[in-house]
């Protein structure tokens, strides 16, 4: 990827900025990491010298478009980054390099007359809150991020047969990962984090750490963060991290669960009503039923990758039905006990190969449009959906069972395609059906196993 400097640039310290030069200078701060994220939720970076600092405060970096997936073609490839300087932090999880600590911010991604770049799902996201915020709501969210610990070999690859023998809050010896998790915790923590708790989770070698809730774009910067720390501190630690949503047959995979709730302009939880019978207000329950409409047309976005639907199979604890409960785990979305300010909804699809920008985005304007029309959810999910008798569940509507059926289903879907604008919606597609197609071209070991002795 070419990195331009525009010419003429100031260099000179503006009164504006001064405070902030002095204190990373204070702190004998070099470089700036200057990051953002791909149509597909890859965090790219950038490193700027501080005698650039001021030319990235102008917005006027810029980098060949046309080299990262969604965001411009050849011949119109010029695009600048605009710092969030709200974002600014120093990356003290990392060991201090020989040039001392390095800063990182967030930016979005605009075109040369300062217009959102097609492919910025940051910016996506931004507009979706904005437009909630027209309605009086501000978007909470919050994550629980599931991963997988590995011991390496002498090359820094991941040795898969050799993991812990751990499951659900297990602790040391059974918990090989319980260090590498404190530190990643800690340094969570040194960075500003809210969590909740961290534990090792029901598959060997597996763990989670659950963000408290907060405001959806601080939420997704922190989860960009928040997977480079995790496996920064893992290959500190002779260990490599993967968010891979199911790396094993027969064991539960990594999940994103995302628990949501919106707050009016005076930070009330608006999805509580202490009147009502479950304790959800009429905004929670067509917000529900929004979420359930489009479900399908969201899947591709939810669960990007073809080994995502290796998860979303019957009894893994994850979603295989359109539904919803207020404390079924076998349901697509689910309403934990908590109620008053902690009242959410928890929406169990997602995995973390999801791009957090665009997933929170989709989401909101689903749940948006189950406001707008008054959505019912629908009738509630009770008993294990996995064990229902078929003819039971067939009144409700089956996830999408794979990548390419997701994507068939999201081409329907008007709302994915507004958030995402004509461009970004049409490469999305093309890209992950060509991923689609490739994996269904593959001739796997199964397979051979299965037929060939047979036919």
């Amino acid at each position: 990827m070419q990195v331009t400097m525009p010419t003429g640039a100031e260099t000179k310290t503006s009164v504006r900025t001064e405070p902030l030069f002095r204190d990373l200078e204070r702190r004998n701060v070099l470089y700036i990491a200057v990051q953002f994220t791909d149509l597909f939720g890859m965090s790219k970076q950038l490193l700027v010298h501080r005698n650039e600092w001021e030319t990235l405060l102008a917005g006027r970096i810029m980098i060949d478009g046309s080299s990262i997936d969604g965001f411009a073609n050849v011949h119109e490839s010029d695009l600048m980054l605009q710092p969030d300087m709200d974002t600014l932090h120093i990356q003290n999880w990392r060991p201090e390099e020989a040039s001392g600590p390095i800063a990182a911010l967030y930016c979005d991604v605009v075109t040369m007359d300062g217009a959102s770049a097609a492919g910025c799902t940051r910016s996506m996201l931004k507009r979706m809150l904005s437009e909630a915020a027209g309605r009086g709501f501000r978007l909470q969210v919050g994550l629980e991020g599931e991963f997988f610990l590995f011991p390496t070999d002498g090359a820094g690859h991941p040795c898969l047969s050799e993991r812990d023998d751990g499951s659900y809050c297990d602790v040391f010896p059974l918990d090989q990962g319980e260090r590498t998790r404190l530190e990643i915790v800690s340094a969570l923590h040194e960075q500003g984090y809210a969590l909740e708790a961290a534990h090792h989770e029901v598959a060997p070698g597996q763990h989670e750490i659950n963000f408290r809730f907060g405001d959806a774009l601080a939420i997704a910067d922190h989860w960009q963060k928040f997977k480079q720390i995790v496996k920064f501190t893992a290959a500190r630690n002779g260990m490599f991290a993967s968010f891979l949503p199911k790396p094993f047959a027969g064991q539960n995979g990594n999940a994103m669960h995302c628990n949501l709730s919106l707050q009016n302009a005076e930070g009330d939880n608006v999805f509580s009503d202490s009147r009502s019978s479950t304790g959800l207000s009429d905004v929670a329950s067509a917000y529900i039923g929004g979420l359930l409409k489009h479900a399908d047309g969201m899947a591709a976005i939810a669960n990007p990758t073809v080994n995502s639907y290796k998860r979303l199979i019957r009894g893994y604890e994850a979603p295989t039905h359109i539904s919803w409960s207020r404390s079924n785990r076998t349901a697509m979305i689910r309403v934990p006990g908590a109620r008053g300010r902690q009242t959410r909804i928890e929406l169990r699809t997602p995995d973390p190969t999801a791009n957090p920008y665009l997933l929170f985005a989709v989401m909101l304007k689903a749940g948006l449009d189950g406001i707008d029309a008054k959505l019912a959810p629908g009738e509630e999910a009770f008993g294990n959906l996995y064990d229902m008798p078929l003819e039971k569940r067939s009144n409700r509507r089956h996830y999408p069972r794979d990548l390419l059926s997701a994507l068939e289903r999201m081409q329907d879907s008007s709302i994915v395609r507004e958030v995402m604008g004509e461009q970004a919606f049409d490469q999305y597609i093309a890209v992950k059906t060509s991923e689609a197609e490739r994996f269904a071209a593959e001739v796997h070991p199964w397979e051979i196993d299965s037929y060939l002795g047979k036919y």
